[in-house]
Formats: C-alpha cells, sequence, structure tokens
C-alpha cells in the first residue's frame, strides 16, 4: 500500500473540526485524518462534523459520500462545558482530560472553563467524581468561516498540550506512579470534601 501524502493528511485534517473528542475512534484528528488518507477509515466517522463534514471529505478525496455512521454517535449543536462552581472539589481530573487546555483551576480550587477555548468534546464530563460538569448549547451557530477558524486555534492547542506531555515524560519518566498516587490523594481529600460539605446542607 502506497504511503498517503502529507499534504493529503494536511488537506483532510484541516476540514475536520478539531474537537479531539475520540468519537472517531482514534486519539485525535489528526491521526483520524492519517487513517482516511490511508484508506482504513471511512469518511463518515466524525459525529461533530456530521454529514457536511462527510461531504467535504467525500469531495476532498473522491470516496463515495456516506451519511455520518450513527456506530460512533450523533451529530450534536455546537455546546460548550460548563462547571459549576458550587459543586466544584478542585480535583483537577477535568483539567488532565481536556484536550485543549480549555479548563483552568489549581488543585482543591474551584475550576473554570474558557468558553472561547472549548470544542465541546465532552471528555472533561466523566473522570469529574462530582457530575458537576455540564453541556450548555452555543447562544449563536457559527458559519462556516468562524467553524474554520475555531478549528485552527482548537488544533494549535492541541498540539502545544501534547508537546508539553511528551516533553514532560521524556523529563520524568519515572514520576508518573508519584503522579498518580498525588492525585489520588487530592481526589480522595476533595471527596472527603464534598461529602461533608453535602453533610453540612443537610
Amino acid at each position: 500500500m502506497m504511503r498517503p501524502s502529507p499534504d493529503l493528511i494536511a488537506q483532510i485534517d484541516a476540514l475536520l473540526p478539531q474537537t479531539q473528542c475520540r468519537q472517531c475512534g482514534f486519539p485525535g484528528c489528526r491521526p483520524y485524518a492519517e487513517a482516511i488518507a490511508a484508506g482504513v477509515a471511512g469518511i463518515n466517522q466524525c459525529p461533530p462534523g456530521g454529514d457536511e463534514g462527510a461531504r467535504e471529505l467525500a469531495d476532498l478525496t473522491g470516496a463515495s459520500y456516506v451519511p455520518l455512521n450513527p456506530r460512533f454517535g450523533s451529530h450534536k449543536p455546537p455546546a460548550t462545558a460548563f462547571i459549576d462552581e458550587r459543586s466544584c472539589i478542585g480535583c483537577m481530573l477535568c483539567i488532565e482530560a481536556c484536550p485543549v487546555d480549555a479548563i483552568i483551576g489549581a488543585p482543591k480550587l474551584m475550576h473554570t472553563v474558557i468558553a472561547a477555548s472549548c470544542t465541546g468534546c465532552e471528555l472533561c464530563i466523566a473522570p469529574c467524581p462530582v457530575d458537576c460538569i455540564s453541556l450548555l448549547p452555543a447562544s449563536v451557530e457559527p458559519d462556516k468561516k468562524q467553524r474554520r477558524h475555531a478549528a485552527a486555534e482548537a488544533r494549535r492547542r492541541f498540539e502545544r498540550k501534547m508537546d508539553r506531555l511528551g516533553r514532560r515524560k521524556a523529563v520524568e519518566p519515572a514520576s508518573d506512579a508519584s503522579s498518580s498516587r498525588v492525585n489520588r490523594q487530592i481526589l480522595e481529600r476533595a471527596m472527603a470534601r464534598a461529602r461533608a460539605r453535602l453533610a453540612a446542607r443537610k
């Protein structure tokens, strides 16, 4: 099998919404673009892109258009994550899960979402131990130009985070276990505070 050209991969990647949500079955938009270019993934595996995205990918690659495969999820309107500040326990699991650094905060302190940077990927929701994160629909539907701009910005933030994590892993390979223990301790203390807070409300 011929190796797909970097130009084709870049063109495919440019059409993807850059939510980095992994619903397509790949660990990010770029790996999905590489799989499409190599002919090992369909053009209809991206729920955020929906049918419109599948049609654009078909036009670019010359593949036959097929609508979004529901096995990978359903297309939804643009949304932004929201953290209920009253319930946040500062465990930092959402910050770790966010692929584009759209959540800020510190251990034991309240976290908040930078709405303009959030891609609505939903990856922060499942790790939250107190279920204080929800998705709110966008107030305005962005046009194609705005979506392309937002996707380019999200790609840059994702690449920066991946580079940072890669450098940290290379410099501190032996600290993973220690970091995991620290995170677990932070979470345990945060959960204890949350339980105490709930008990006080009763």
